[in-house]
């Protein structure tokens, strides 16, 4: 006797509805291809972003921290 898999449910990154987390959808970790859609329109348009270390070059040098360069 096998044991019934258990399905993870998650929920969508853009619109918030749970759905099964599972290699038969598509779009996962979204639960559709307009939530996919959305998502990557955001990343297009820069209303996300990833934070990074300022490059010194680009500072002001009265804002640069001497223990910040190596």
């Amino acid at each position: 006797m096998t044991t019934p898999k258990k399905t993870l449910m998650v929920p969508c990154p853009s619109c918030g509805e749970p759905h099964p987390y599972s290699t038969d959808n598509p779009y996962r970790p979204f639960c559709s291809k307009g939530c996919q859609a959305i998502d990557l329109g955001a990343w297009a348009s820069e209303q996300y972003r990833m934070a990074a270390k300022p490059n010194p070059e680009d500072l002001p040098e009265d804002l640069i921290d001497p223990d910040d360069i190596r």
